[in-house]
Order: C-alpha cells, then structure tokens, then sequence
C-alpha cells in the first residue's frame, strides 16, 4: 500500500519528494552523534571563546553600534532618495569596518570562523566521498564496482 509520502514510478520503484523523505531513525541518530562531537571540537570551542570576548570587548561593541546607526540613517535617507548622504555613509560604514576589522581579537574571530567553515566542508567532503563510492552520487546508480588490474 503505498503512503502519502511515497510513489512508485513506472519502473516500479519508490520515488519521494525531497521534502518528503522519510530519514532513518539511525542515520539521524549518527548524525547528531556527529554534530555533537563536532560541537565539542577544538575549533568551535575557539570559536565560543573568541566570540565571549568580542561581546565582552567594549571598543568593538560600541563600534558595531555605530555602524547599526548608520545603516538605519541609509535606509531614511534612501527613503528621502538623497544618493548624496547614503554615499557619505557608506564611507563612513567602510571606515568603522576597517576600524574593526583592524582588532586582532576580530581577525582571530574571523580565523576561527574559517576553520569551522573548512572543518564542515571537511566533514561533508567525506560523507559525499564514502557515499560516492557506493552509490553514483549524480545518476542515483550503484557505482561500478572497483577494477584491481
């Protein structure tokens, strides 16, 4: 009996809607599994400390401030169409971030972002390399079996 969720199509096998699929309680269970050791990695405990001292670091806080004034003082001037004041505040946005950007405590935020990023890449690139060697990712065809020549 075929459900709601699932259709079978004219080769007689099922076929989902991608929002639709039904995900096994073990392959989500390994995935929060995953997501909870990598919660407790070194590069995203870095990542929670450098961010506790940029809310904690007065100079930055009041600069992003600023910088949140001044987009609200776009939008009214965009508002009023006057190119003139937006380009000047524009200016002086760009300067506040350069200002930032110029803390190291930001950059090491900044690093520490980027190594999340590259550790989930890292993560998602083996996931799909494993599943690739099993399964033609592209077609949804079992990859051909290995030649040892």
């Amino acid at each position: 009996m075929e459900s709601d969720q699932q259709k079978v199509n004219q080769y007689g096998m099922p076929s989902f809607r991608t929002r639709d699929l039904i995900i096994r309680d073990d392959i989500m269970n390994k995935a929060k599994e995953l997501a909870d050791l990598i919660g407790t990695s070194e590069e995203v405990q870095h990542f929670k400390q450098a961010e506790m001292k940029i809310q904690e670091h007065e100079r930055i806080q009041g600069l992003i401030q600023k910088m949140k004034k001044k987009q609200k003082e776009i939008v009214a001037f965009e508002s009023f169409q006057n190119k003139e004041m937006v380009a000047k505040i524009e200016a002086e946005i760009e300067q506040l971030q350069d200002e930032i950007d110029g803390i190291p405590l930001v950059t090491e935020f900044q690093q520490s972002q980027s190594d999340i990023n590259y550790l989930l890449q890292l993560v998602m690139s083996v996931i799909h390399d494993t599943v690739s060697e099993k399964v033609n990712v592209e077609t949804g065809t079992d990859a051909p079996p290995s030649r040892c020549d």
